[in-house]
């Protein structure tokens, strides 16, 4: 890992504007997430997701997570967020925790994998934020390798392995590693581990035994 000036490389409007252009033609943007680097191209855009599954070798039963940097981009994904969802939203959000709701009727099949159901974080890394709103949508944040492989950790790493494809790298500098975000899911009123993550699972139980007491 470089140190922590390049871990915490600052992104200028230039490069995150051309980002912009690349994501609203249905291209494929690298850029910095909590853990590692993340693949962004419109999850709305069937399109766009076509383009990403082909780059990642990805199957297409498998869905896609998504990124949002503000609560009422949720709006545009789910029409509920499970009641039991709500104290972890209050402890974890921003951050690595991706909890799946309901899927609005109308979202890309490739989105969804075709399971009613949609993943989502609030993101807690300033770069992503910073795409995220310039493009005012949310963004789909699947890892940037070939489906199962190691996730890229920089910039250089993207660069080196989709030598064609990413249409455009927002350079953040190395990302931390590790444990990639956890998923939960909720099945009649009961949370279930989907993934197991950057946040104990024992930490949510206790959490959600405190907010029942």
């Amino acid at each position: 890992m470089t140190d922590d000036s390049d871990s915490k490389r600052d992104i200028s409007s230039s490069d995150l504007q051309h980002a912009r252009e690349v994501f609203l033609k249905d291209g494929i943007v690298a850029f910095p997430t909590e853990t590692s680097y993340g693949l962004a191209v419109d999850p709305f855009s069937q399109h766009a997701l076509e383009g990403l599954f082909a780059l990642k070798k990805r199957p297409i039963e498998k869905p896609v997570l998504v990124v949002i940097n503000q609560m009422d981009q949720l709006d545009r994904l789910t029409k509920k967020v499970p009641e039991i969802f709500t104290p972890l939203i209050q402890r974890y959000w921003p951050g690595p925790l991706t909890l799946i709701f309901p899927a609005l009727a109308g979202l890309p099949p490739l989105l969804t994998g075709e399971t009613g159901t949609v993943g989502v974080r609030l993101t807690s890394h300033p770069a992503a934020a910073q795409f995220v709103d310039v493009v005012q949508s949310p963004v789909t944040a699947t890892s940037a390798n070939l489906s199962g492989a190691t996730p890229c950790q920089s910039a250089e790493e993207v660069d080196s392995l989709f030598s064609t494809g990413v249409d455009f790298t927002l350079d953040g500098g190395t990302t931390k590693g590790g444990p990639s975000s956890t998923i939960l899911a909720c099945f009649n009123d009961v949370i279930w581990l989907v993934r197991d993550g950057a946040i104990p699972f024992h930490e949510v139980q206790e959490i959600l035994a405190a907010e029942a007491e």
